[in-house]
């Protein structure tokens, strides 16, 4: 999809109302609750806000580093009583789910080993930077199943690099319902330096990219055909503005974000519950976005 809005400097500030109630059945929730997911599943109530304004900001967190002290003398070492060194930050685990099939072929919430190692690093990473947004990997995993179902199926290298770049359409006005943007990155990321179009398989805008772009392997760069760097991106995009997606409101507040579709949102946020539970969405429960 890839229709990030264009940012002004003020980040995102929307005034639209989001009605997304009934999107997600409440039996589906029900469901998976007794199938044992955690309290992360997302759903509606009939109080959903409407209304709600998005006030972004910025979200930098420093890396942790750990001092290491170098060992001159074996001796004075011995000698001198050991210092205990505060431990570095635990990462928090990931939560549990069913276990899902490793390909769509295998049914219908089959998830690749790369990507699901991918979405649940950034729930790590996250959990560590952005404590307070509350990120789970099946969110993730819901953007990544409606965007490209999966990278095409985990078309990537065991390094998590796409073995052919995912690209959206050239978005020139060719195509009805699509915005004309022009290049804002000099054809860098997407190869097009007259227009710009959605990249890897989260798709996300040029712009939007820059702003957000992750680090999520931790090979000193972000790059979109990366899965891990494109998880990791998708996760703080999610978070931005201070939101708390273990709310379900904020949860689809974030996922219209991605795409101003109501459409969009109740995909997937079906299918982040479908990961979570292991109940495949019905049907009625993934309209048709348009």
């Amino acid at each position: 999809m890839g229709r990030h809005n264009k940012k002004t400097d003020s980040h995102i500030r929307r005034n639209s109302v989001i009605a997304l109630t009934g999107l997600i059945p409440i039996g589906l929730v029900t469901a998976a609750n007794t199938a044992g997911a955690t309290p992360k599943v997302p759903f509606f109530s009939s109080e959903a806000a409407a209304d709600v304004a998005d006030v972004a900001q910025e979200a930098t967190a420093a890396p942790n580093a750990e001092a290491v002290t170098p060992v001159a003398d074996t001796a004075a070492v011995e000698a001198t009583p050991a210092v205990e060194q505060a431990p570095a930050p635990a990462l928090a685990p990931v939560q549990a789910t069913p276990p899902l099939p490793a390909s769509i072929a295998q049914g219908a919430l089959g998830i690749p080993a790369i990507n699901v190692s991918a979405y649940q690093n950034a729930e790590r990473i996250l959990a560590v930077e952005q404590p307070g947004c509350g990120m789970y990997w099946t969110l993730i995993a819901g953007i990544g199943r409606v965007e490209s179902t999966h990278a095409y199926d985990g078309k990537a290298d065991d390094k998590g690099n796409m073995l052919d770049a995912v690209l959206g359409p050239v978005l020139d006005g060719h195509l009805a319902g699509n915005a004309v943007i022009r290049d804002t990155d000099g054809g860098r990321l997407d190869g097009d330096s007259n227009y710009d179009r959605a990249v890897g398989p989260t798709q996300f805008l040029p712009e939007t990219w820059n702003r957000y772009a992750g680090d999520g392997n931790g090979d000193g760069a972000a790059d979109p055909q990366n899965l891990f760097d494109s998880a990791l991106t998708t996760g703080k995009y999610l978070c931005d503005g201070g939101l708390d997606v273990r709310d379900p409101i904020q949860a689809a507040k974030a996922v219209h974000r991605y795409n101003n579709s109501a459409a969009y949102v109740a995909n997937v946020l079906a299918w982040s519950a479908g990961y979570a539970s292991g109940i495949v969405p019905a049907a009625s429960d993934l309209p048709r976005i348009h």
